[in-house]
């Protein structure tokens, strides 16, 4: 199956928290979109592995995306080995994606910034033809994507760059949201996180509109690159 991009986050909500408004706009103009969640988050102090299941399947229902999948690796205890690296190049290579987005290269979540340098590795690795994976009983060809993109996450990173979101920030936080039994609900008996607040919940939109504020739109989703940018003309930019 080929992708345009496949979007990976260490917990599920990961990916629509900080490049959710994006992934719509992208499926919105054409593109195709997977999401792969490294872990389940069990150790989350809200809800269950079971119940972030659900929730996730909901989350990609509404952002669109063609596929999700769940690498159960293990929450809290993520590291750089052989073997998680194998199960990334595997979903590299089984996709075929354009562009990669991953885990913000650093933050609060200590499962971050390894996601983060975890999936980097594994799409350098999966570009070198010695190193041989099989899924579902067949061989898989090598893949290489073509950039790297980072979003950002609980700290305040200073973004390379900025994707215009402005029409599809309802839909980030709808998705955000299908995932009710981690954010703010004042019914909820369970106990407070801070992703659980009211001020986490209103930093969805006051961030989206500082970052647009300081780029000229009204909403907007900030990435780091591993790489220079080239451009071959200023037809995308926003004046």
């Amino acid at each position: 199956m080929k992708t345009d991009i496949l979007a990976f986050g260490a917990h599920p909500d990961d990916v629509e928290l900080g490049c959710g408004g994006t992934i719509a706009k992208m499926i919105s103009e054409g593109k195709t979109c997977v999401i792969v969640d490294l872990t389940k988050g069990e150790l989350g102090t809200r809800g269950t592995d079971e119940t972030r299941k659900v929730e996730a399947g909901e989350a990609a229902k509404i952002l669109g995306v063609s596929a999700r999948e769940n690498l159960g690796m293990k929450d809290g205890f993520l590291v750089n080995s052989e073997e998680y690296q194998i199960e990334i190049v595997k979903m590299i290579r089984k996709y075929r994606p354009e562009i990669v987005l991953a885990n913000a290269i650093d933050d609060r979540h200590p499962d971050h910034a390894k996601g983060a340098k975890l999936v980097s590795d594994a799409c350098f690795l999966s570009g070198l033809r010695k190193i041989v994976t099989v899924l579902e009983g067949e061989n898989q060809e090598v893949w290489r994507p073509k950039q790297i993109f980072h979003y950002i996450q609980w700290k305040d990173i200073k973004p390379e760059f900025v994707i215009d979101i402005s029409e599809h920030l309802d839909k980030k936080i709808e998705a955000c949201m299908a995932f009710k039994t981690q954010f703010y609900d004042p019914t909820s008996n369970e106990p407070v996180t801070p992703i659980a607040t009211k001020d986490f919940f209103e930093s969805l939109t006051y961030r989206a509109q500082d970052l647009g504020r300081l780029s000229g739109v009204t909403y907007a989703e900030g990435f780091t690159s591993e790489k220079l940018i080239a451009m071959k003309n200023f037809d995308g930019i926003v004046w």
